[in-house]
């Protein structure tokens, strides 16, 4: 018999095992509300593994008035209670329509009923929620003691994160929610899972504008050390390099989620970049061999031991790559704007810095192999190993061009970069005759040098014409400035909040805003590879244009874009004809053509589908 009552008592607990007790629907459906903008409420559903809700037993009241929201499409789903249904698995964001700002104390009544895969359906339940609104971030930056001093990702989030429906509709765009997508990754994410994507994000950027100026900066610092330079002192110089980057990168957009404010757009004034060029220029001299760039014999002799040990070097490779992340490369893209919106969020400094880490470490990835392989392009010393040293001095002077061209006249990047690229003819001797015999490669040279003759010309002559555009520098001598003319989209600046708001309250159409600087790299490509696409252009011919210029980062422009939550340009935000913002159809970074025409259909849904 006492065999018999374990057997039972064991056959009773595997069962129970079986079949755990439920959860409460307050802990299997979580619930959160915030109003980011006076036309929505946004509700946010988190709902544990093996549960589910109905879609059709939804009702909200809103201040004790019956509302109505905007359901997603749900799961198919047959159920043994109700037949055919849909539901909700993992997570939900519904949209409620408002008219107005709610107060702090208004109520957001939501019944739901859901159930559990284990065959146990809930009664209908009500909760009442009261709408939380987004702290500006830059009041974060304000706050006596940050939430990453009082316990590291510990800190409660300022405003609850939305989080993706079960499934994509035609109404839906995710690409133009992918920083609160990112947010909502750090948010939800487990840390082996968030570093390596976002080193993947950073491995991607690494091929965009933003990156590719530091590829010189790099490769000719490494070139600089001579011939006698081995592989690992080449990793070694290259690591430093990305390291600083990575570091200052981090640290940076720690500090800008907490004060509202990118620490780059500081920089970038005419001081600083004429500073950061002239050295890219003194460096560009000493590798056409113009002067040697050395200490003093006394300053060399007291740090022969700690240069023996390559130190210094390595220190000044990881300080160029703090000063190239915030100078060379300020470009706001979708993953770090959702790692900064996170941090805004939420105060966990060290996910969303680790995070930013490894983005810039994926980033870096490239200019690694590319500092170790500019270590093989050096041939034995003699007149080969001149002649490379001269195309990484041309490299540069280039760079630092480029760096000042923001803050320069438009004619006068135009003028230098004819002068450079017909120097640059000039070295590959385009002008010099070649004897009969003459090798391939130096015929090669030679033709290459003949077309930078060409071009420098051909940009000499367009920026006397009256061109100023080195990516068209014979536009202003043909019918094609008058077509470009057309095609480019007219935008007119407001320079303040105030201005603003009157554009917004006189406009009978859509409005577009667009946030954008002089040094800004990703503003330019918009500028010249979407907005002059001419289906574009004809498509935002329907909407009032606006732009923020905030090159000069005057408390104004700081202002617009504390108003708007947004770090620094790129950012382009729709607004009905009633002035109000849709926040979800905003673009942070760069948007190629089509990806931007859809933007663009739905900002005015009766429009005509490109």
């Amino acid at each position: 018999m006492s065999r018999l009552l374990a057997l039972c008592l064991l056959c009773w607990s595997l069962i129970a095992s079986a079949n755990p007790e439920p959860l409460p629907p307050d802990q299997a459906f979580r619930a959160s509300a915030v109003q980011p903008d006076t036309t929505s409420v946004e509700l946010s559903f988190r709902i544990e593994p093996g549960y589910y809700l109905y879609r059709e037993k939804f009702r909200f009241q809103l201040d004790g008035q019956p509302t109505t929201a905007e359901l997603p499409e749900g799961l198919a789903h047959e159920d043994a209670f109700f037949g055919r249904q849909q539901i909700y698995r993992d997570s939900l964001r519904i949209r409620i329509p408002v008219d107005r700002q709610l107060p702090a104390e208004a109520a957001l009544t939501v019944r739901f009923q859901g159930c559990a895969d284990i065959g146990i359906c809930y009664p209908p339940t009500d909760i009442t929620l009261h709408p939380a609104r987004p702290q500006p971030v830059a009041d974060l930056g304000q706050r006596s003691t940050p939430g990453w001093l009082q316990g590291v990702g510990n800190a409660p989030a300022a405003t609850p994160l939305p989080q993706s429906t079960p499934t994509s509709t035609a109404n839906e765009a995710p690409s133009s929610d992918t920083e609160d997508g990112i947010a909502g990754l750090l948010a939800g994410g487990h840390l082996l899972l968030i570093l390596p994507a976002f080193f993947g994000l950073g491995l991607l950027l690494s091929f965009t504008p933003c990156t590719l100026p530091m590829l010189p900066i790099l490769s000719g610092i490494i070139v600089g050390h001579g011939h006698g330079i081995s592989r690992g002192r080449a990793f070694a110089l290259s690591t430093a390099y990305v390291l600083g980057m990575a570091l200052t990168y981090a640290a940076a957009g720690v500090l800008a989620a907490y004060s509202g404010q990118l620490l780059s757009a500081w920089l970038q004034n005419v001081w600083v970049l004429g500073a950061l060029a002239l050295m890219f220029v003194a460096l560009a001299l000493a590798m056409f061999g113009i002067f040697d760039l050395q200490l003093p014999s006394r300053w060399q002799h007291r740090l022969s031991t700690s240069a023996h040990h390559h130190g210094d070097s390595v220190g000044q490779l990881a300080i160029m790559g703090a000063i190239s992340a915030l100078i060379v490369g300020p470009c706001i893209t979708a993953p770090l704007a959702g790692a900064l919106l996170y941090i805004a969020r939420t105060g966990d400094a060290l996910l969303g810095g680790l995070a930013l880490f490894s983005l810039a470490l994926g980033m870096g990835l490239p200019l690694v192999i590319v500092g170790v392989a500019a270590r093989h392009w050096l041939p034995k010393p003699g007149r080969w190993m001149e002649g490379v040293k001269r195309f990484f001095g041309f490299l540069l002077l280039a760079t630092a061009l480029y760096l000042v061209s923001p803050v320069l006249p438009p004619l006068l990047p135009m003028l230098g970069w004819g002068a450079l690229l017909l120097t640059g003819g000039v070295f590959l001797r385009a002008i010099d005759p070649l004897p009969p015999d003459a090798p391939p490669l130096l015929r090669l040279l030679k033709g290459i040098g003949l077309i930078l003759l060409l071009a420098g010309a051909a940009m000499l002559a367009g920026a006397l014409a009256g061109g100023r555009d080195p990516l068209q520098p014979l536009a202003a001598f043909g019918a094609d400035e008058t077509a470009a003319q057309h095609a480019k989209p007219r935008f007119e600046r407001v320079r303040s909040n105030a201005e603003l708001d009157a554009r917004l309250a006189a406009s009978p159409r859509p409005v577009m805003l667009d946030f954008y600087a002089d040094w800004c790299v990703s503003c330019k490509e918009m500028e010249y590879r979407t907005f002059s696409d001419p289906r574009v252009a004809e498509r935002m011919g329907g909407f009032t244009l606006l732009q923020a210029d905030v090159t000069q980062n005057t408390p104004e422009d700081r202002a617009l874009l504390k108003r708007f939550g947004l770090f620094g340009p790129p950012g382009i935000l729709f607004f009905d004809a009633g002035g109000q913002e849709q926040p979800a159809l905003r673009a942070i970074g760069f948007l190629p053509p089509e990806r931007f025409l859809n933007l663009l259909s739905r900002a005015v849904p009766g429009g005509p589908t490109p």
